[in-house]
Order: C-alpha cells, then structure tokens, then sequence
C-alpha cells in the first residue's frame, strides 16, 4: 500500500506538534510549507517542504506556496483509473490529509490602527484553496481546519490503520466549507464598510446598488450599518432622501404584506408601520362621508382614488400609533394618495411606482429628506431565509404561507354564515398579523385593521389591547366626535391626541387640561361612561383573527364586547371546545384555520 501522505500548511500552531509526531509515528508522510514545517522540523520531526514535490520555491514574499498542480492534483484526484493515470504521468502522489488553517482576517481588521493594506495583506489565497479542494474530495481527502479537532483524528487514524471513516471526512469537510464561508463573509463585510459610502456620492446615491451604507443600525451608536445582497441589485432603489436600518424593516415587512393583500384580495392595499408591526393595514373599498370624516380626509378636493382610500383607512386605524410611520402600497403612489401622506407625520414610503405628480408631492415633504422607496414588484425573496442574534445564525423556510378564503372553511362553531365581507376582512386580519410581532391579535372591518395587539406575552392581553384600540376607533365615528369645536388652524396631529384623549375619557389636570381645552372653540361636553356604553353597542360585524390558539375562552369573550362577529385562529389548545362553546353562546362564527403566524 503507498504511504499516506499529510500536508500542513497552519498560521495557528495550536496543537500541531501533537498532530505532526502523531501522524510521523503512524507513519504518515509529512510535507509542509514555510513557518509550519519550520518549527515541526526545530522539534525533531521529519518533514519535508511543499517545494521539494514542487520543484519551485516560495515567492511573492510567500503569497505563493501552495498554489502547484503537485499540490493540488495531489489532493483532488479521484480513486478512479483516469485520475490515478494522470497522477502517474505527471509524477504526483496522492495527498491523504490536509492540515490548514487561515490568516487571521479579522483579528486584523478588529485592531484599531488597520490600515485597508493590512487588511488586503491578511486575505489568504493558498489557505482558502487547500480547505475548499481537500473538503471538495472528502470521499478521499481528510481536511483537519481546527485544532481542536486533531486528538481525535488520531485517535480514529490509528483506530481504522489510515481510515477515520466516510462520516468523518463528511464532518471535517462540513466544518472546512463553514470556514471558508466565514472567512469571505468577513471579507465582503469589511469592503463593503470600506466602499459602501462611495454609494451615497451624489451621482450613485439614487443609481441601482448591491449595497447602501446606513446612517446607522438600530440606534446611534450601532455604526457602521448596512443593507446589502449577495448577488446582483438591491431589489429597492432611493428616489428621495436616505433610509435607515429601522425604515428598512419597517419597509420591507410592510410591502411583503401589502404585496399579499393585493394579491389576495384584488384590491389595493396600503399599511402604516411602526417598529416593525402594523399601526393600520387596509383594502381599498370606498368610504362614506362619515369615514372621511373620521379619518381627515373629507376636505381634499380631488375624489379618493382606492388606493388612497386605503390608506386612509390604514393611517386612520390607531392615528396615535400611525405617528411617525412608514409607509407602504401595494401598487404605484398616485396624486391623491401623496396629497394624503404628504401632510402627516411621517417617516418614509415603499412602492413599486410612483406618478411623476404624486414624487413631485412626496419629494417636497420634510425639507427634501422624506424617504422614498421605489421596490421592484417582481422581486421574490429567497425561500431560504437567515437572521444573526447574539452572534448566532438561525436558519428557516421564509414565511410563504398562502393566505386565502379556504384558510376558513373549517367551521367549527353552530353558526355558519361567512359572508364575502367577512371573509375580506379575516383576510385582512390574518395578513396583518403574518408581519405583526408575536404574540398578536387583530380586529378587521370594511377592509381594514381597527385594532391591533402586537408583541405581548398574553393572547389574552393582546385581544384587550387590540379590542381596546377597536373600541377607540368606533368612538371616534361619534357624531360628537365628529363635530368637535376644534378652532381653525389647530394641526392633524394635536387634534388626533385631543381626540384620543377625548375618547378615551382620560383625567387632564393643570397644564394638560389648560393646553386641550385651548384648542377648542368653546367648552366640550364630555361623553358620558352611558354614551360611549351605548355607542360601542352599534359596532357589530367585526372579524377578529389571532396569531395562534386561543388558551382560554376569555379572549373570545373580550372580542365579542367589541363587536367581533366572525372569529379565526388555530385551533390545538386543549381549551378548544370550552373556546368553541363560548362562540356559540354569542353567536360568533368560528373557523379553526391550523396555520399558526408566529412572526418574530
């Protein structure tokens, strides 16, 4: 049988003198290059250079060792006749172990003083060739790329007389591709730190980009930041102003659901997003005269297309928490529905078009630096999806659940009667909470998000915070509400809180009442805790959706103070039929959907 032969070729020594009088004393042949078979020599143990197989020395200040049809052919050849012909013709012997580990990339660039030169000189060439050719041939090949692992090779070398087994080989090689796979993340990262800012020069900062320098991540002090692809374009390009990390979440969360709801339903949609959750989502199906009262929009001179009409409902949903939000359409931003956006408070907008009048309008908006977002709606995402949290990856199937009216076909309380409004709007609801932060609940009517609870530990606390915001949305149709003396030239925005104050019937005392009651021409009547009990009886109808099981029936309860009418979630609580029963007794429909949304 020919000798084994192992090539070591490490810039971390950690453990190699075991390894190399290990594998000497099995009697492996050992071959090595520079600074390794340097000091495995000064120990006594017999190696040969990488240039004695060869025929060529270390060159380019030792960029090149490695890099030789000897090496190589060594490693990649097969246990078939051709290859092992063309090892014989060429004089080459098989190479049975690869020892390598790599420069030290990113201990470099981490040091304060690293200049891009010390960073280019720190890109391993022949390292990265020898790990991904021996992991490539690992139905042969052994590649050992972490010390770690050397003591227990050994021990499985000497075990199987030259043979550690096909699963081990398999392993070392999973472990050896990571490796190299790290190591070029960690080397497109740092360019990108370096040469992303070339991308907001004037002349490329709207151009079409595999990368965009951030202003910063999450909060201030998490510099530098990014958005990027791996391959070709950004499937989004910057028509006005400058995203943040934040408005990108916020952003593509909102259009992957408003891309959703178009397709499902065949109508426009338009969301409001707030930190990641929606504040409002809606259709676009008309308003009456009361609604655009409600939602600000009565005096706008030119008729309300749908998609404006959808937005409208979406930022009318829970005004306070629409504060500051990001916009998203499912279909290109017309005249109209920029004339609405443009005179709220409002961080940003996504798209997949825009009319020349309707960027004219939005562009204006905060000075110039209103953030548009033009998306290319033929844009799909991987199916593949990848997070990082606290340095680790996790790895899922992206979220393609297909929401649909068979998704509630599964009837299970006494009352069956679903009528195409309904179903529009638990479609709504359900859509909403696939991008809503778990645990959720929504409440949906005439196509829109009235109430939303995001992010609670309780399902219960959630069916009360968004039945809650429900309730406030009904009251606000009160004609009292509706009619308040507020005086003229009182901004969108302070008359949205004194409205919520108003609704929500909360205590002002000194200042704060002294600053509400100046905004009104004359003194304001209270609604009476009778009136608002007698008013939210009217609310009826509703559909009320939840991310996942309902434990307990109180939450079916809760929705029904607030006019839930059709209820979904999935079903598998073991308080189902208790859940079921109390639908029945208030005469609720109640679809089992057995698709749970957790979205985190």
């Amino acid at each position: 049988m020919p000798q084994h032969i192992a090539l070591l070729s490490v810039y971390d020594k950690t453990n190699l003198l075991g390894l190399a009088k290990g594998l000497n004393e099995s009697g492996v042949r050992l071959l090595g290059s520079g600074g390794t078979a340097k000091k495995i020599r000064e120990a006594g143990i017999p190696i040969e250079d990488v240039s004695d197989i060869t025929k060529a020395p270390e060159m380019l200040g030792g960029r090149v060792k490695t890099l030789h049809p000897a090496v190589h052919g060594g490693i990649l050849a097969r246990s078939i006749p051709s290859d092992q012909a063309d090892l014989e013709a060429q004089s080459i012997s098989p190479i049975s172990i690869v020892v390598c580990n790599l420069y030290p990339f990113t201990q470099t660039i981490a040091k304060p003083n690293c200049t891009l030169s010390d960073a280019i000189e720190e890109i391993d060439i022949g390292g990265v060739t020898l790990l991904r050719a021996a992991a490539k041939n690992h139905g042969r090949v052994s590649i050992l790329s972490d010390p770690v692992d050397y003591d227990g090779f050994l021990s499985k070398w000497k075990e199987g007389k030259g043979d550690v087994g096909e699963g081990e080989r398999a392993r070392l090689a999973l472990k050896a591709f990571e490796q190299t796979a790290r190591y070029d993340a960690a080397i497109s990262g740092y360019f990108r730190e370096q040469y992303a800012s070339a991308e907001l020069s004037v002349e490329k900062r709207f151009a079409d980009v595999q990368r965009m320098a951030l202003r910063y991540g999450a909060n201030p002090h998490q510099k530098p930041a990014q958005a990027f692809v791996d391959e070709g374009k950004l499937p989004f390009k910057t028509l006005c102003g400058s995203p943040g990390y934040i408005n990108l979440l916020d952003a593509l969360n909102s259009y992957a659901l408003v891309r959703e709801l178009q397709e499902a339903l065949n109508l426009p949609a338009a969301a409001s997003f707030k930190h990641v959750s929606p504040a409002g989502a809606a259709v676009g199906i008309e308003l009456d005269e009361t609604e655009k009262k409600v939602y600000g929009v009565d005096d706008l001179k030119e008729p309300l297309t749908p998609l404006a009409a959808a937005y409208a409902r979406a930022r009318g949903a829970d005004r306070m928490s629409s504060f500051g939000d990001f916009v998203a359409l499912s279909a290109p931003c017309d005249l109209a529905t920029a004339r609405i956006i443009s005179r709220e408070v409002s961080d940003g907008i996504i798209a997949p078009g825009y009319s020349p009048e309707a960027l004219d309008v939005l562009r204006k908006k905060k000075s110039g630096k209103y953030c548009v977002l033009e998306i290319d709606a033929t844009y799909n995402p991987p199916l593949i999806e990848t997070k990082q949290v606290y340095g680790i990856s996790l790895q899922q199937k992206r979220n393609d659940a297909k929401i649909d009216a068979s998704l509630f076909s599964n009837l299970v309380s006494q009352n069956k009667d679903l009528p195409t409004q309904a179903i529009t709007d638990l479609i709504v609801a359900t859509l909403a909470l696939k991008y809503t932060q778990s645990n959720s609940v929504a409440y949906a009517y005439h196509g829109a998000i009235i109430g939303i609870g995001a992010g609670q530990q309780s399902r219960i606390h959630c069916t009360r915070l968004a039945g809650g915001k429900a309730d406030l949305w009904w009251l606000r149709h009160h004609p009292r509400v509706i009619n308040l003396p507020f005086k003229k030239g009182v901004k969108r925005a302070d008359k949205a809180n004194a409205i919520d104050l108003y609704v929500s019937g909360e205590e002002l005392e000194g200042s704060e009442k002294t600053h509400w009651e100046s905004l009104f021409e004359g003194k304001v009547e209270e609604l009476s805790v009778g009136e608002k009990k007698e008013w939210l009886k009217k609310l009826v109808g509703v559909a009320c959706s939840s991310d996942a099981f309902f434990p307990f029936p109180d939450n079916v309860y809760r929705a029904g103070k607030s006019g839930v009418k059709y209820l979904c979630a999935p079903g598998g609580s073991v308080m189902d039929q208790e859940c079921i029963k109390a639908a029945d007794e208030l005469g609720m429909v109640f679809a089992h959907t057995e698709l749970r949304l957790f979205h985190h």
